[in-house]
């Protein structure tokens, strides 16, 4: 059994959430679709007519989308990348010189200055030819030095560092730990105040892009002391720094070419310049930074959708079983119509969140988390459906294809590249809670006192009188809406089209069903809500789709009024929303007939090893190493193998 690490910070439940609320943007200063759907209100008006880009705009990003595709056709090898777990040398040099890095960077720093939505058509385009790449350039420009300095950094680090970023330069973010991921309060790595400089000391895990970077982000714990207000703080970090050691480059399922490793900070001087906002900002720049940078994820599940879709439709029609092609028979033909119908929907998502963050008008912190959690899971089913519809050739690889005379068909890589976006920037039991916490917001903010134990009677008593108003003003608009009047959104019926309004009606009154269902469970277990993670879950659940269909419903019109495919986008409009009132309904019922008590118990039983008899019968391939590797501060003892690519 591995020794205990002495540096780790000791926190408790209830501390762990402080930090987490400490660090969320705490006010609404503009509208947001999303947090008033979950609060029963459909304001179409704040997507509808969709937003969108201006000429200038959209010259810049088709002109850059020309050369890039052009790049993804002639010099990316996929199956190299998929092969040799790397990518080539000469294809990250080749970006560099094409503008790939700076496509969010503003122009005056030598970048792009895409928008966000064609930032997203940039990343779902070669993250199709290799979603190693797609995430190479997420890294760097999402989550990596160029966001935060964007949003929190001085005149002075946007002249020093974005310009390097724009052309030469690879970003990584460092904040997780090897025993520090969703929980940052417990993070390890210190920054030491020093005359002008912090030094940094601790380990971080899983760093994107860290093998190869030449500028990190790096949040560490400063401590408190005089003149330090201390608390998780950021730094851009030269990756080149004395005491730096990229101690491993980790190897995954999927995603085989990208730089992921283990960083080591051994006595790294820092200079004070380079901090990042104010000590104990550093949370609240990462989830800030977040806000927008999650729009990545979904930006290559929507690409990945469409080529599930093209493989689909182009093998379906030659695969013949039983007379005819096994498009035509129904058992492939559902899978088939959810593969089109829900990529129509992701790429709805996609193109109005990122419109939106744009337009920069509407907060779109839940939009974008939703997208994330939307895309991640959507995307990972239409894998495994085109998987089963290839059947034994979605299991074989594409090099096996290919050495039998076959086409090189990805599509057991497709899985497994997908497989990580659960997981990465927020997983989906993360994303959950993230934005319910968003979702009742408005419920904490007038009742949150009546629930904390901290409060006093005095607090408690105002707090329920402010309730009081609150609920007063807002429980009987819960009643009745739009959705029950059967003209209402009529424009979403145009003629000789498919009428959607009926689903628009069904979002407005399912919102107002979901905003009642939760404030009835926020009565039933007050204090207790937080811990009902499974209820949680299914109301964001519930809202995605909603959103969803919304977004959906909106871009089919949207297509309609330019004259671009519109019968066949409201055919697949309806076709999604269709398909998602069944998991609505599903879910709504699942909030209260479902099995979250009696998992509990197994759970208790599991872990208690009640149940140890049931693992019997089996060998472990295991090795008998620590479940958590051990990150104690000091020097390295392994080659460095930091390799910046040149």
């Amino acid at each position: 059994m591995s020794a205990p690490m002495t540096n780790k910070p000791t926190v408790t439940e209830r501390e762990a959430r402080q930090v987490a609320e400490a660090a969320r943007e705490q006010d609404w200063r503009k509208p947001s679709f999303a947090k008033e759907l979950f609060l029963g209100r459909f304001r179409l008006d704040l997507i509808h007519p969709h937003p969108l880009p201006a000429d200038d705009d959209v010259q810049r990003g088709e002109e850059f989308l020309a050369k890039l595709r052009d790049f993804c056709e002639t010099k990316i090898d996929p199956a190299r990348i998929e092969r040799d777990a790397r990518i080539p040398d000469e294809v990250v040099t080749g970006l560099k010189e094409l503008g790939a890095l700076g496509m969010k960077i503003d122009t005056k720093y030598g970048g792009l200055g895409l928008t966000q939505g064609y930032y997203n058509k940039a990343l779902a385009l070669v993250g199709s030819a290799s979603p190693a790449i797609g995430a190479l350039l997420s890294a760097h420009q999402s989550i990596g030095v160029p966001q935060p300095l964007k949003l929190f950094g001085t005149p002075e680090q946007k002249e020093t560092f974005l310009p390097r970023c724009a052309r030469t330069d690879i970003s990584a973010f460092l904040l997780t730990e090897p025993d520090v991921g969703s929980d940052p309060a417990r993070l390890a790595t210190a920054a030491v105040p020093d005359g002008d400089d912090y030094v940094l000391d601790g380990v971080k895990l899983w760093t994107t892009n860290g093998v190869v970077a030449d500028l990190l982000v790096v949040m560490a714990r400063v401590p408190k002391s005089d003149g330090h207000r201390g608390g998780i703080t950021a730094f851009v970090v030269e990756a080149a720094s004395e005491g730096i050691t990229v101690e491993n480059r980790n190897a995954f399922m999927g995603l085989r070419g990208i730089e992921n490793g283990v960083t080591r900070f051994h006595r790294v001087r820092v200079p004070a310049a380079n901090r990042i906002g104010e000590e104990g900002q550093g949370l609240k720049i990462a989830l800030t930074t977040l806000n927008t940078g999650r729009l990545s994820l979904p930006a290559m599940c929507a690409g990945a959708g469409k080529w599930c879709l093209k493989i689909a439709r182009e093998w379906s029609a030659v695969r013949e079983q039983w007379g005819k092609p096994v498009a035509l028979h129904e058992a492939v033909g559902s899978k088939i119509s959810f593969i089109a119908a829900t990529t129509f929907a992701l790429e709805a998502v996609l193109e109005l969140s990122s419109q939106m963050a744009d337009e920069n008008r509407n907060d779109i912190r839940i939009e974008a988390a939703l997208a994330k959690l939307y895309g991640s899971e959507m995307a990972w089913r239409m894998a495994d459906e085109l998987v089963q519809i290839r059947g034994g050739r979605g299991f074989e690889t594409a090099a096996s294809l290919a050495a039998r005379g076959e086409r090189a068909v990805p599509a057991e890589q497709m899985l497994r590249d997908l497989r990580i976006n659960r997981i990465f920037e927020g997983s989906t039991e993360i994303m959950h809670l993230l934005i319910a916490r968003e979702a009742v917001d408005a419920h904490l903010s007038v009742a949150g006192d009546l629930i904390d134990p901290d409060k006093s009677l005095q607090d408690k008593a105002r707090a329920g009188a402010n309730a009081g108003v609150f609920y007063a003003r807002w429980l009987p608009k819960l009643v009745a809406g739009p959705g029950q009047l059967p003209r209402s959104y009529a424009e979403f019926h145009p003629a000789g089209h498919i009428d959607l309004s009926p689903h628009l009606r069904y979002v407005e009154r399912h919102a107002r069903k979901l905003a009642r269902s939760t404030f009835y469970a926020m009565s039933r277990w007050q204090g207790r809500m937080e811990t009902k993670q499974g209820f949680l879950g299914r109301v964001v659940d519930i809202g995605a789709e909603l959103f969803a269909m919304s977004a959906a419903c909106v871009r089919a019109e949207l297509l309609r009024t330019r004259g671009e495919h519109g019968r066949e986008a409201y055919q697949l409009a309806d076709a999604f929303c269709r398909q998602s009132r069944i998991r609505v309904d599903e879910l709504f019922d699942r909030l209260w007939t479902n099995t979250d008590d009696l998992d509990r118990k197994v759970v208790k039983g599991v872990l208690g090893g009640a149940y140890e008899w049931l693992e019997q019968g089996i060998v472990d391939p295991s090795d008998d190493g620590p479940w958590i590797a051990e990150a104690e501060p000091g020097p390295s003892e392994r080659e460095n193998v930091h390799r910046p690519i040149r």
